[in-house]
């Protein structure tokens, strides 16, 4: 049984800078896709960042140049640098990883709180 822990949200003032991480745990056999998405208040789940094995990214418009997706294959873990945060950052973000086990299968992490305000 494979889960994906999250840590690293909290609370940050605008401008300000948070590191978010997600380790993956149990039997892995291989991880392909990495993502993480976030989900404001009242608005659907949003793609962020995704990053795949060879470490090619992809952003939302939104956070480009500010957010960095990267992962740490021989630790199945996956990181999201955000710097210079907007209160509109503000949102529970969740990772995602498509993993190998006794199957392929898209698992979620449990979400982390991101809070940007002064």
């Amino acid at each position: 049984q494979v889960q994906l822990v999250e840590s690293g949200g909290g609370l940050v003032q605008p401008g300000g800078s948070l590191r978010l991480s997600c380790a993956a745990s149990g039997n892995i056999v291989r991880i392909n896709a990495m993502r993480w998405y976030r989900q404001a208040p009242g608005k659907g789940r949003e793609l962020v960042a995704g990053i795949t094995p060879s470490g090619d990214t992809a952003y939302t418009s939104s956070v480009r140049g500010r957010f960095t997706i990267s992962r740490d294959n021989a630790k199945n873990t996956m990181y999201l640098e955000m710097n210079s945060l907007k209160p509109e950052d503000t949102a529970l973000y969740y990772c995602s990883m498509n993993v190998l086990s006794s199957v392929w299968g898209d698992l979620w992490g449990q979400g982390t709180q991101v809070t940007v305000s002064s």
